[in-house]
């Protein structure tokens, strides 16, 4: 394919920031720019470089990558890419070229990972949760991103067992919210156009939130809503709404089918979405661990006496989880605690004075708090709980997570617990970091067992 009269080439991976960035290969390109992957030799880690096609020379180009650097570099939002640096690559000091260096995602994106197959419904949930909580954040910052679809989503993870999380990408064509320029009614990608783009009316919020319900229909049925051509496609969504097929739970059909509404002003409000889906993750992990309880105490002491921990010294593998708890969550306080007839015995212990604690005093606060993990802002909130020994005296614990230590037969043999000496209000993140740990924790007891049955056939 040649190049038009007095275009440049692209420019390749050596051409640009060849001082400070090492870039390697190329993980997506679209009409504008391309971006690498790269390594920042000074602060040694990975981040994603995003170089112009347009060289700098052209005053038009100029302004909109200036724009578009400064319009992120405004904004701080988990679940926005961040702008880490931007330069001026002046290789060719006649024609300089402008790039930006932001956080790199080692998921890929959206587009990428459909390939493979349909997400599922709680991996839709937590992207609808993550993604339209940026989006959100977007607007509220006055601006439309004006181009949502699979290629500008970025995945850090896809594992359904672990938080998958998701940010949202390309503010190349974002504009503030009621500016309206010449020609920029159809901006962004045809499959995913609201239906007041495709009939070139001026876009709003209500138009972001269309698109990104048809890109998490797509994320959940693995096929685009709206397929063809540009016309097709975009003539579509004028007389129909899209199909939401009936294997989408209920929970997640309802939100979809109001974000996509075809009358702009019938569509459910982005806040109102968000809180729905995280609505949605919460009472699916519910009835995850309703499923996964066990049927009676003497089945979950049973599971308790077949790792064969209970009365040896704690050991250095669980020790090392939670020292790295206590520095993830930085907070003073980390135990592994198993759980028997009438005990908590702990396995690993970090700024707690006791080997164990009588199970007695834990039971009043388990039977009303159930087998999720708990979270706990301020302990003094619980009457159940005030007079433990962690709390009334060393080292006068006041809020803590604990997550349970649940066997591959869905038993919870006991908990992985996070303190602080303050009261402190632990987020989604903070939850999820520490049931991952749990995770950790029980998969070396599952080795354990595993090789003890090998070499001794018990």
């Amino acid at each position: 394919m040649g190049t038009d009269v007095g275009e440049r080439p692209a420019p390749g991976p050596a051409d640009v920031a060849a001082g400070r960035y090492q870039l390697g290969r190329e993980i997506g390109r679209g009409g504008k720019a391309r971006v690498f992957v790269a390594r920042d030799r000074l602060l040694r880690r990975e981040v994603a470089v995003k170089v112009f096609r347009a060289r700098a020379g052209d005053p038009a180009e100029l302004r909109a990558q200036e724009a578009e650097a400064k319009l992120v570099a405004s904004l701080n939002h988990f679940a926005l890419t961040t702008l880490h640096d931007a330069g001026v690559d002046t290789a060719d000091a006649a024609d300089p070229q402008i790039y930006l260096v932001m956080e790199y995602m080692r998921g890929g994106d959206l587009r990428e990972r459909l390939r493979r197959g349909p997400l599922c419904p709680l991996q839709v949930g937590y992207l609808g949760y993550d993604v339209g909580g940026g989006l959100q954040y977007l607007h509220e910052s006055g601006f439309l991103h004006r181009d949502i679809k699979p290629a500008n989503v970025l995945l850090e993870r896809d594992d359904e067992e672990v938080r998958m999380r998701g940010k949202l990408a390309d503010f190349g064509i974002s504009s503030l919210i009621g500016v309206r320029e010449p020609g920029d009614a159809v901006t962004g990608t045809a499959a995913y156009l609201s239906p007041e783009q495709a009939a070139c009316e001026e876009a709003g919020p209500e138009s972001d939130v269309y698109s990104f319900g048809l890109v998490l229909l797509e994320a959940l049925t693995g096929a685009v809503a709206f397929p063809g051509d540009v016309p097709t496609s975009a003539l579509a969504r004028l007389d129909r709404d899209p199909v939401i097929p009936p294997s989408v739970p209920e929970e997640l059909a309802t939100i979809l089918r109001g974000m996509t509404r075809r009358d702009r002003r019938d569509r459910m409000p982005l806040p109102e979405a968000v809180q729905a889906f995280l609505d949605f993750v919460v009472d699916d992990l519910v009835r995850r661990r309703a499923a996964a309880a066990p049927t009676s105490e003497e089945e979950r002491l049973e599971a308790v006496r077949r790792y064969d921990v209970l009365d040896s010294p704690p050991e250095d593998a669980f020790d090392e989880v939670t020292e790295l708890v206590r520095r993830t969550l930085h907070l003073p306080v980390a135990i592994v605690a198993v759980v028997d007839e009438e005990r908590a015995w702990f396995k690993s212990r970090r700024g707690v004075p006791l080997p164990e604690l009588p199970r007695s005093l834990t039971d009043e606060y388990a039977a009303s708090g159930g087998t999720g993990t708990w979270n706990l802002p301020d302990v003094l909130a619980e009457p159940s709980l005030r007079d433990h020994p962690f709390v009334a005296g060393e080292p006068h614990v006041r809020s803590a997570l604990a997550a349970p230590l649940l066997t591959h037969d869905g038993h919870s043999i006991g908990r992985l617990l996070a303190c602080d000496v303050v009261p402190r209000t632990f987020d989604a993140d903070d939850v999820a970091t520490l049931e991952g740990f749990a995770r950790i924790v029980m998969r070396e007891l599952e080795l354990r067992l595993a090789s003890r049955r090998a070499l001794f056939d018990r």
